[in-house]
């Protein structure tokens, strides 16, 4: 493999991950939402991750010998759950129904967290990778000099 393949699959996880971060970053902003535009409550969002061959052209794939299961990642849509709506009984609440119950978003804040210190963790990761990757190519062009 070479590095610039190594900063590609580093940079579509960077990518893949920010999506997973504002989804989560939504799901804890909207946690308290009883009413969306289309009607009801705010409906909890995740990302969905496909993997895809690093390689772009007919010379790469040639080279790619060595490095077969060397894939990147993307995010291939972001999904509303379908998970039913917790309903608190608030009969002065301005969207209560007819038995005074309001529909609030099944997001559990503390597991929103923990999938944010994950997600967060993999974004560190991939920058790591594309540091070790950027130091890798700078002693390379160092033995050149020399």
């Amino acid at each position: 493999m070479d590095l610039l393949t190594s900063l590609k699959i580093s940079s579509s996880g960077l990518s893949a991950t920010r999506k997973r971060m504002n989804a989560i970053s939504s799901n804890i902003a909207n946690a308290q939402t009883t009413r969306t535009a289309e009607g009801g409550p705010y409906r909890k969002k995740e990302v969905v991750y496909g993997a895809e061959p690093a390689r772009e052209n007919f010379s790469e794939i040639l080279e790619g010998e060595i490095d077969a299961q060397a894939q990147s990642v993307h995010a291939t849509e972001v999904i509303s759950t379908n998970k039913p709506p917790i309903l608190k009984y608030e009969p002065h609440h301005p969207d209560a129904n007819a038995q005074g119950y309001v529909a609030y978003p099944n997001i559990n804040v503390m597991e929103e967290m923990a999938n944010m210190i994950s997600a967060s963790r993999a974004y560190e990761a991939n920058v790591n990778t594309m540091n070790t990757t950027k130091n890798m190519a700078m002693k390379a062009l160092e033995i050149g000099r020399n």
